[in-house]
């Protein structure tokens, strides 16, 4: 089995690199990214450097060298999460997101259609279906509301996806999961931000009134459900993943427990402007996919925030070069001559 696995040096797709690899050891791996701010080839440099898995550093945009890429590898399957993801960054500038998220997906459904792909599984978001009120949750079924440029976005290649499989007989599933948290996470999120900005001793800076309501999945338990949908998900569905009801979480709430973990005060807390359209409540509901294929996510929030918060603090190195903008030249330095 040949995988392709982009947005590989991200935070969700690094994961899932080193969980592939480890499940699956007899797969070839190749992982894909295009390193740019969000990107860190740390994340899975012990897998390259042992030669586990195959490292391409390439645009999901650049449409020829996409074909090129799959014209040589002959995929079996392709993980499709390269994104731009940051919902503050789509207000500022759209365009870039419009670019990778849109047309980036469309020159990989091309390649992989060309050059028969058997399987194809799209990453996407619970935030395509906009806002939810106080009660209720997201069925695979809902209408799609997206309220940020980079919903919108996602929204957009969800539908290019699925218009595949119904022009094209094309074998693709879409999944949409709710917030992750865990390892290699980019210090820009909530959870990473203020696990970092704590054990500095900065301000966490909280958004409005911190009662916006997330459903928390940590990242091993969705790569387990993305496996799954993989080999056994049906074509042209979708399938919400996400966390049990007890990670279902108000911002403010996720702040004072990061807080408690690490022992510092509550005063550490900033609260700053609401953010433009910010969507008050998501939840999905996974009967689906607990039905279809058996998953439902195994780590509790407690725990996995405890994880978490023990993983930031022993690789403060990792994150500390993330914040100084020094990891961009790890590429530069270790590859980029061979």
């Amino acid at each position: 089995m040949k995988v392709l696995i982009t947005g590989a040096a991200g935070f969700i797709g690094s994961n899932l690199v080193h969980y592939v690899a480890k499940e699956r050891p007899s797969w070839q791996i190749t992982a894909l990214d295009l390193l740019t701010y969000a990107g860190n080839l740390k994340n899975i440099a012990d897998l390259v450097e042992s030669g586990r898995v195959s490292f391409r550093k390439t645009d999901i945009t650049d449409a020829t060298a996409i074909d090129s890429l799959f014209e040589r590898e002959k995929f079996d399957l392709v993980f499709h999460l390269a994104a731009e993801s940051h919902v503050d960054r789509s207000i500022m500038s759209a365009r870039e997101f419009v670019s990778t998220n849109v047309m980036g997906t469309q020159a990989l459904l091309d390649a992989s259609y060309k050059h028969k792909v058997g399987r194809f599984v799209h990453i996407s978001t619970d935030e395509v279906y906009g806002s939810l009120g106080p009660t209720g949750a997201f069925v695979e079924t809902t209408p799609l509301d997206p309220t940020s440029p980079y919903a919108a976005s996602k929204a957009a290649s969800d539908l290019m996806v699925l218009a595949f499989c119904k022009t094209h007989n094309f074998n693709a599933s879409v999944t949409r999961c709710t917030n992750n948290y865990g390892f290699y996470h980019f210090p820009e999120k909530l959870i990473p931000l203020f696990i970092t900005n704590a054990m500095e001793g900065k301000n966490l800076p909280l958004y409005g009134d911190g009662m916006n309501v997330r459903s928390w999945l940590f990242v091993t338990d969705h790569c387990d459900a993305l496996l799954r949908v993989a080999e056994k998900g049906r074509a042209g569905e979708v399938y919400n993943i996400g966390g049990n009801s007890e990670a279902e979480l108000t911002n403010k709430e996720v702040t004072r427990m990061i807080l408690e973990i690490l022992g510092k005060p509550a005063d550490l807390v900033e609260r700053v402007g609401d953010r433009p359209a910010h969507d008050r409540r998501y939840a999905v509901d996974t009967t689906k996919i607990k039905n279809e294929l058996g998953w439902t996510p195994s780590t509790p929030f407690k725990e996995g925030l405890a994880r978490t918060v023990a993983w930031y603090q022993e690789n403060q190195e990792w994150w500390r070069e993330i914040k100084s903008g020094a990891y961009l030249s790890y590429y530069e330095k270790n590859y980029a001559s061979r």
